[in-house]
């Protein structure tokens, strides 16, 4: 009896540490993703000076962010399933040195082929590790909440440059974008190794809040191989690659698009009385509503359910990409617009895991995202290269913008007419585990 006692007495104790360190969990991982954000987000800032540097023209260059995103995607099962067998803090933190160790190298380069091994290859193989990393853990360490903590991370990608956009805009006019890339590398790395180092993955049985709001934990889960034969599987990625296709085409074409409308570096736009340099304004506000987005939506599909979450948001990246082509020459509606662009699109960070996991289980969520994330480096290419290539073939950014209107359009009606009934039809086999929707 007294053991009981002792038992009983303990266990409370337990769950709520454990409460507390999913929290202390999901804070650190908004950190680390931070420290990540600006190889991606910031990178139009760089994309003039790297043309100079190494002579070459417009599509060339932006090769550079789509290789950066190709291994930054494509990798990830492997770095998931690494990442499952030996823990996350170390392998994470070796992330975070790359990524920072990847700007650095970049300032020394001349050629295009430099470009590509540092920025593109050290920062891509690097914020993969981070990223996969981060969103495995937190899908692990809230069941219950996952489509709030996936939101809340990927926010902290999303949300990251906004601290840096204007810093960095600074020091390229005041001292060149070779010490830019030196200093913002080094102080990416230190934050974000500290981050790493005090992640942790979950205790085993001692996942608070598995049975809050009336659901339970799904365990156990669907092995990458078997996921990889489920049509719904492949409508997600389909899916996911078209709307990454959006929102990577704006973030790295935004300086050249600007500027063929008539904005560029010198441009300024008034906001609450103060005269901002548009672009840089533009970038920061885009990361805001970038971050907003992620947390936002991912607490509205929790209770609204998935399909019907994606929908919204997605043909209100549409809606907000024509519009910004209506008033594309008015620097105030630019910057406004833009970031209406991305309150529409960040959230695929957060839908599409939630989703993932709700469907395929936690055993293998990390790995199991891998592969869905590769869809990522899909867009990249559509969004960078690809659409560099129509604009220099056409002369007119009109045609890009046309094919991505038509693409979010698309996937908010596949989201509520194909894979809602497909993954409610899926979910209701008679093997089907219980799960979140």
């Amino acid at each position: 009896m007294a053991q009981s006692q002792t038992f009983d007495a303990v266990t409370p104790r337990i769950e709520i540490e454990t409460a507390s360190a999913r929290w202390t969990q999901l804070l650190l991982g908004f950190i680390v993703m931070m420290t990540i954000s600006s190889p991606q987000y910031v990178w139009t800032l760089f994309v003039p000076s790297f043309q100079k540097t190494t002579g070459s023209i417009l599509s060339e260059v932006q090769w550079t962010i789509t290789f950066l995103i190709v291994l930054q995607t494509w990798l990830s099962p492997l770095q998931g399933f690494l990442i499952e067998r030996l823990g996350p803090k170390l392998l994470i933190g070796l992330g975070v040195v790359m990524s920072g160790a990847g700007w650095i190298a970049s300032s020394y380069i001349t050629t295009i082929w430099g470009l590509f091994a540092t920025y593109g290859l050290l920062c891509g193989i690097g914020t993969g590790i981070v990223y996969i990393g981060i969103i495995g853990l937190m899908v692990k360490w809230f069941p219950d909440r996952r489509g709030l903590a996936t939101g809340v991370v990927a926010a902290g990608y999303g949300f990251g440059a906004i601290l840096t956009t204007f810093p960095i805009d600074t020091m390229l006019k005041a001292s060149g974008y070779q010490h830019t890339l030196v200093v913002f590398g080094a102080i990416f790395a230190a934050i974000g190794l500290i981050g790493a180092l005090m992640l942790r993955t979950p205790p085993a049985g001692k996942i608070a809040g598995q049975a809050m709001q009336g659901v339970a934990a799904m365990p156990g889960g669907l092995a990458p191989t078997a996921m990889l034969r489920t049509p719904v599987f492949w409508v997600m990625f389909v899916m996911m690659s078209m709307m990454s296709t959006g929102g990577l085409m704006v973030i790295t074409q935004f300086t050249s698009f600007a500027k063929s409308f008539g904005i560029d570096g010198k441009t300024t736009v008034v906001i609450l009385g103060v005269t901002l340099a548009a672009i840089p304004t533009a970038l920061t506000f885009d990361r805001i509503t970038n971050g907003l987005t992620r947390p936002f939506f991912g607490w509205v599909s929790d209770h609204i359910g998935r399909e019907n979450t994606m929908a919204i948001a997605f043909i209100l990246e549409g809606i907000a990409i024509f519009l910004m082509l209506q008033y594309r020459s008015d620097p105030f509606l630019l910057v406004v617009l833009s970031g209406l662009v991305f309150f529409g699109w960040g959230e695929i960070f957060s839908l599409f895991p939630s989703t993932l996991t709700d469907t395929f289980g936690t055993e293998h969520a990390t790995t199991n995202y891998g592969f869905l994330y590769m869809a990522q480096g899909v867009g990249s290419i559509l969004g960078a290269p690809v659409a560099a290539m129509i604009y220099e073939a056409t002369g007119s950014w009109m045609p890009v913008f046309g094919l991505v209107i038509g693409m979010d359009i698309l996937t908010g009606l596949l989201a509520l007419f194909v894979l809602k009934p497909l993954r409610r039809s899926w979910m209701a086999r008679p093997t089907a585990s219980p799960t979140f929707t």
